[in-house]
């Protein structure tokens, strides 16, 4: 005779008398979603909950990584809300994960949406940004009616989600005079801006200056608005959520971006006579991202290290490898990663014509299989030189730097 085990199984899993549900704060978008998924866990557990978070790196209970590698999806957020141990769960919550089986959860307490970007196009039968929109919307459909979807303000498509969503609406901005700031000011509603330099929490006409992005690690000393986009999305977050802005304070100052915390995240590793950064940028906005932030970098040359993914466009490939020949004083071509159905000459072609095309032209070659690049780059680098590692052009990128760091130190270096 069949027995019910499963109310057993969820008595001990959740003993009577305490919550069957933790809050659940859900996040999506094109590029920004695990840097944003990370701080705002952070910030949850500066605030003294045991969180559970979910990320293209890997499943963490609090500091301790339980489960290696892309767990954006449902069974890795339900892997998160049946630990028992976990008071607080911040999810990841990707494309392709909601299209093969949905969220993992039935509804959440806050949605936050960073943007919609052209990236993914062409898979799965999604084509425009509207259809990438609306697979993004799940996620804000997905919270609770008296919740809150917390959007980004300056990007028209989550915009258009933001005017559709069936809960509480806050948006963040780069720019406190976006007409969809000012509305909301003079509705009297909550929002978060970057103004004079400031993450400013606005309230009708009241303004809270949570701290100066200068101050904010995350920022690179306020120089790369994408992560201040980040952290203006998450520190909206925690303020609907209900944190002090004190406390919101305290957090943002103590999130250092490194290999550790923000892994393939503008990762800064320093020689004796160059630098090294590992940043997983692999569509053309994170390019751009990257491109603002090394104008502020101060080197005589600087040197790309750069991959594709092969289920991207050839219009997307191709524009890599031309906003790459923007950056760059040489560019060295490698393929040997996410050829998802393409052959790597195919890959390399596409991302030459994109360098060939832009009007700076920078020196470049295609490396050969064999080829250990950061060595390559290392002994072409001059004193003083920023090399830098797109797309993750190297199997464990991060590992293999940090063994030419300890090389340096054990004076066995190249």
């Amino acid at each position: 005779m069949p027995r019910n085990i499963a109310a057993p199984v969820i008595d001990m899993l959740y003993p009577y008398g305490k919550s069957a549900r933790i809050p659940i704060i859900a996040i999506t978008g094109t590029n920004g979603k695990t840097t944003t998924t990370r701080l705002i866990a952070h910030l949850v557990k500066n605030n003294g909950y045991r969180v559970g978070f979910t990320t293209s790196d890997g499943i963490y209970v609090q500091n301790t990584l339980m489960l290696k590698g892309d767990t954006t999806g449902p069974v890795s957020a339900e892997f998160i809300l049946k630990d028992p141990t976990v008071e607080f769960a911040v999810l990841e919550t990707a494309r392709g994960g909601i299209l093969r089986s949905g969220l993992g959860f039935g509804q959440c307490d806050i949605g936050v949406l960073t943007n919609i970007q052209e990236d993914h196009l062409g898979l799965n039968d999604i084509h425009t940004l509207d259809e990438l929109s609306r697979v993004k919307e799940v996620v804000i459909n997905s919270v609770k009616k008296s919740g809150w979807a917390v959007i980004n303000a300056d990007n028209e498509y989550c915009v258009k989600i933001g005017k559709r969503a069936g809960c509480h609406v806050v948006y963040f901005s780069m720019d406190e005079n976006n007409p969809i700031i000012v509305q909301q000011s003079n509705l009297g509603n909550i929002s978060c801006v970057y103004e004079n330099g400031y993450i400013t929490i606005k309230k009708g006409g009241w303004k809270i200056r949570v701290q100066k992005a200068a101050q904010i690690p995350l920022t690179f000393g306020g120089t790369v608005s994408f992560m201040i986009q980040n952290v203006l999305a998450a520190t909206l977050t925690a303020f609907v959520w209900g944190f002090r802005t004190e406390d919101i304070k305290t957090s943002l100052e103590t999130f250092i971006p490194s290999a550790a915390q923000t892994p393939g995240r503008m990762n800064i590793f320093p020689f004796k006579d160059f630098k090294i950064m590992v940043d997983f940028a692999h569509n053309p906005d994170g390019f751009n991202g990257i491109k603002q932030f090394l104008q502020t970098i101060d080197s005589p040359q600087k040197i790309g290290l750069i991959a594709a993914t092969g289920d991207r466009r050839d219009e997307d490939i191709r524009e890599i490898g031309r906003i790459a020949a923007e950056m760059f004083d040489h560019i060295i071509l490698r393929q040997e990663n996410h050829l998802r159905g393409r052959k790597k000459e195919e890959l390399l072609k596409l991302m030459e014509e994109g360098v060939l095309s832009a009007e700076k032209k920078p020196t470049y070659e295609i490396a050969p299989g064999e080829m250990d690049v950061f060595e390559h780059a290392i002994r072409m680098a001059k004193p003083s030189a920023f090399i830098v590692a797109l797309s993750d052009v190297v199997d464990n990128a991060i590992d293999v730097v940090l063994r030419f760091q300890e090389k340096e130190r054990a004076g066995t270096f190249i």
